[in-house]
């Protein structure tokens, strides 16, 4: 049977509805209403037979069943991180919630606002090794923001105020929502959904000291060798405009970490790259030798900053701008700590640059400049672009950017070497564009990312990046992309290993591939073909731009293109375990 299309108007927030007497079930659909949810992803079982009986009686909600209840949170994370609103999830009991606990933990690590609500036996039976019973609570509690536990119909609406509310601000992040059986099919008296919220123990601080800042940009316009380095934080404040003005007024150099990418035009000169593991040279080299450091909405990560005695042992003033204080001072020593959003701390501190008759120094500013493009010559993202023989993966992602990078598109990836190479080799100029797993480095994520976007902007392009590894582990939702009409598509940048995996064992292992030879892949094309969707199969560098163009004529298509890429191309630059910033690996000749 085809399922229509749900309305997607918000419903009012109980209003006219006076007190009447609801189940549980009934009271949780209308709490989502009233948030204007448009979309559930989720998966039936018998603990939440009630909530799909509620779901079934109502028409503003689009529930999208997935393959795996995995997917199902990796696609409202995937919802959330485009659109920056809240993804829901509802999965049943036991297995359904362990099953989705991979993607809880994505949206944990890279803090995405998602709320997951997870049937649970009913209460007599909790602790009772019940059919389907896990401790929910105690399973989620390392990868959420926050749980609850329901234990009364008349809390429903009141948690699921605190739920929403409780991930989309501060820091965001996941909130699971346990409901048991019996608490769902409870009555009780419903007057309509809260408009206020009281959380004395929850008040994330929003607006920065004003000593700090006022200290910060004394620092700041001081700088002989200033740097800017952003991460996900810019884009969860939704603050690129004030990173971007913050830039034009002082003229300072600025990158990225992988999930920071798109907050600042890739294509503008002072952005100098990704930096960290497979960062640019320009990049990793700046980080290293900059005088006073601006990091905003990002976390010093192993990934980043590499070795942290190797980046400690020159000299640097660093100012870190961040929501969460935990962030702060973690791994490196930071000497101006401003906790706030980082919007409105930016906004700040370009209002008080543009009321300062303070300027930074354009000669030492020139000096540094200078020193940045000499390192850009080095040309560190050099890869075989004259080769004929073999598809280069390098090319394809090129390719796919020189044909689309004026256009609506989303790119998605999974986790390996396409999606470092999708990071450096596609120019993100717009937020919000660049969907991966950054610190979880989830495989899989690629296609539910997808589906969960094109729900959320079907009128744009999405492109999901893949590897043939990571494309099986969620391989199954092409059936979900064929019911719910999600026409994606599919780049799977096929080099016959696990590719990260295989280079750094020849590197670091001898070239002991133990594991990592893709010896019994399936046939892609015939693959998608059994989903009724459409395969493409591409094995020489001249049929690469021709293929993208048919894909793209292919609007209401899925297609996966197999694009058979040169099995012994590696990621450069690349920084090993261990070693600091400035210890890269720029190419075969490194080794």
């Amino acid at each position: 049977m085809k399922i229509s299309k749900a309305e997607l108007k918000p419903a009012e927030a109980g209003a006219h509805d006076g007190a009447q007497e609801l189940r549980g079930a009934e009271i949780l659909v209308k709490a989502l209403q009233a948030e204007g949810v448009k979309y559930i992803w989720g998966y039936p079982g018998g603990a939440a037979l009630h909530i799909y009986d509620a779901l079934y009686k109502q028409d503003t909600i689009q529930h999208i069943l997935v393959r795996h209840e995995q997917a199902a949170a990796h696609a409202a994370d995937g919802f959330a991180r485009a659109t920056g609103e809240v993804g829901v999830v509802l999965v049943t009991s036991g297995p359904g919630v362990t099953n989705a606990v991979t993607g809880i933990a994505t949206a944990y690590t890279d803090s995405i606002p998602i709320v997951v609500i997870t049937a649970q036996v009913s209460t007599a039976a909790i602790g009772q090794d019940a059919f389907q019973e896990c401790d929910t609570v105690g399973i989620t509690r390392p990868v959420v923001k926050h749980n609850f536990l329901v234990k009364d119909v008349r809390q429903i609406a009141e948690v699921i105020k605190k739920a929403f509310h409780i991930a989309r601000s501060g820091r965001p992040g996941p909130v699971v929502v346990d409901i048991p059986k019996d608490i769902s099919f409870a009555k009780t008296a419903y007057t309509g959904y809260p408009e206020t919220l009281n959380m004395r123990s929850y008040n994330p601080v929003k607006k920065g000291h004003g000593g700090q800042i006022r200290k910060a940009l004394q620092l700041l316009l001081a700088a002989k060798r200033p740097y800017i380095y952003t991460g996900g934080g810019v884009l969860a404040a939704d603050a690129c405009d004030e990173l971007r003005a913050l830039v034009d007024l002082l003229n300072y150099p600025v990158t990225h970490t992988l999930m920071g990418l798109g907050a600042f035009p890739a294509t503008d000169r002072r952005f100098l790259g990704m930096l960290g593991m497979h960062g640019t040279f320009e990049a990793n080299s700046a980080m290293q030798n900059c005088d006073v450091l601006l990091a905003v909405g990002a976390r010093f990560d192993d990934r980043v900053i590499g070795n942290p005695k190797h980046f400690s042992q020159n000299e640097r003033k660093i100012i870190h701008i961040d929501i969460d204080p935990s962030s702060i001072s973690k791994r490196v020593r930071v000497d101006i700590p401003i906790v706030g959003d980082v919007k409105d701390v930016l906004a700040e501190m370009i209002g008080a640059i543009r009321e300062s008759t303070t300027r930074c120094d354009e000669q030492a500013l020139a000096t540094w400049w200078n020193t940045i493009e000499s390192w850009r010559g080095r040309d560190c993202l050099k890869y075989d672009r004259d080769n004929r023989e073999v598809v280069k993966p390098q090319y394809v992602i090129e390719t796919l950017w020189n044909m689309t990078k004026d256009d609506d598109v989303y790119i998605t990836s999974d986790v390996g070497q396409h999606q470092m190479w999708a990071a450096q080799f596609y120019k993100f100029d717009r937020p919000r564009r660049w969907i991966n797993s950054g610190g979880l480095g989830t495989m899989g994520v690629g296609i539910p990312f997808a589906m969960g976007i094109k729900l959320a902007r079907p009128d744009s392009e999405v492109f999901c990046v893949t590897g043939e590894g990571s494309v099986q582990m969620c391989i199954q939702e092409l059936s979900t992309c064929k019911q719910f009409d999600t026409p994606i598509k599919i780049i799977a940048l096929n080099n016959g290993y696990l590719g990260m995996v295989r280079q750094w064992q020849q590197i670091e292992y001898s070239g002991r591939y133990s594991h990592t030879y893709m010896d019994a892949l399936p046939n892609f094309v015939k693959l998608a073909e059994s989903y009724g969707h459409v395969g493409m199969l591409i094995q020489r560098p001249q049929d690469v731009e021709p293929a993208l163009h048919e894909a793209r004529k292919l609007k209401d298509r899925t297609v996966f293109m197999d694009f058979r890429t040169d099995p012994t191309e590696n990621v450069f630059p690349m920084v090993q375990a261990g070693k600091g910033l400035t210890e890269m690996l720029l190419g075969a000749e490194d080794l």
